[in-house]
């Protein structure tokens, strides 16, 4: 197998060719089709998450077909089309796990992570963990929806029912969470950097009501906000956005440093609060849902050898919607 590895935090991936491996008891191999590239990748590949696994094989929006079984594995056949996303075990026995929260499980694994991912030509997974995909789609178009569309989507379940819901950042998940939140009958307000205008008329195609600079105002108070770019001065400029009662929701897993902000930002029951990680019920249910709203996610390719150019690409904001890496 051949893979894009990290070996070492804050230098390039490395082309790197590998022994296959076979799947452990419970475990599936996955020949990977495609894989999205997410900017927790770059969070990874940084070092601005914590205790990474180093050497390790980023990537964790995979769509690809098992082509082995581990033992004990039942209902996963080989040839079948399944997506990883980025929780990939969980210890299932920690009271996260028991209440019903296993996206705060205390012993986790990530693909990506703390375990190799989708920048390969195949890699290993917990059955437990994999979706199943049919064969609606294609594996491009399919590969974003395995974390920019499932953390898109617990974020805007968490934001509530408010009709008016302001995006912050506009990259893979806003461009995925507007289409949703259209079919929803919301009203979607994109907010970019600032002078962005290429971005802003990205989501205005995408359905949004209105499109500016993240240091505008909304033409109208906003019923709730989902923070995507991880910039924390963005918390208090999405708090004074928002109506008394509105809720703000930081979806990524990584934000600079929130700066101090005025009391009154938050007063009259605004609330603030963070998304993390995903559990297996986000994705049964986004995953149902996505083929009946006809979600048509925006990509570009590029072969697995170029994980370096995506990444620096999304780093730069060249390209509208989400990278896919393609075998």
């Amino acid at each position: 197998m051949h893979a894009m590895t990290l070996k070492k935090i804050g230098a390039p991936l490395e082309w790197t060719e590998l022994p296959d491996r076979q799947p452990g008891p419970g475990e599936l191999r996955i020949k990977v089709a495609a894989c999205g590239v997410c900017r927790t990748d770059l969070h990874v590949m940084d070092g601005e998450l914590p205790n990474p696994t180093v050497p390790i094989i980023p990537g964790h929006e995979i769509v690809g077909r098992i082509d082995a079984v581990g033992a004990g594995v039942a209902g996963l056949n080989l040839g079948a089309r399944v997506g990883i996303p980025w929780l990939g075990r969980t210890c299932g026995v920690c009271p996260y796990c028991v209440g019903g929260h296993e996206n705060l499980c205390d012993h986790p694994l990530f693909t990506g992570y703390t375990r190799d991912g989708g920048f390969a030509s195949s890699t290993i997974a917990d059955a437990r963990f994999a979706f199943p995909l049919g064969e609606v789609g294609s594996d491009v178009e399919l590969a974003p929806l395995l974390c920019a569309g499932l953390i898109g989507w617990r974020s805007l379940v968490i934001a509530g029912d408010g009709k008016k819901l302001g995006l912050y950042g506009f990259g893979a998940a806003a461009h995925i969470v507007a289409q949703v939140a259209k079919r929803q009958g919301r009203s979607v307000f994109a907010f970019t950097r600032p002078g962005d205008v290429a971005t802003q008329a990205f989501a205005q195609r995408q359905g949004a009501t209105w499109a500016g600079g993240s240091d505008q105002a909304p033409p109208e108070p906003l019923d709730a906000a989902i923070i995507f770019a991880p910039v924390g001065a963005l918390v208090p400029l999405a708090l004074k956005a928002v109506r008394k009662g509105g809720r703000v929701v930081c979806a990524g897993i990584h934000m600079s440093d929130v700066p101090s902000f005025p009391y009154r930002l938050l007063w009259e029951e605004r609330q603030l609060v963070s998304v993390a990680n995903l559990s297996r019920s986000d994705g049964i249910d986004f995953l149902r849902l996505a083929p009946q709203i006809g979600i048509a996610t925006k990509t570009t390719q590029y072969p697995l050898i170029q994980a370096n150019q995506a990444l620096a690409d999304l780093r730069s904001g060249r390209f509208e919607g989400a990278a896919v890496l393609v075998a």
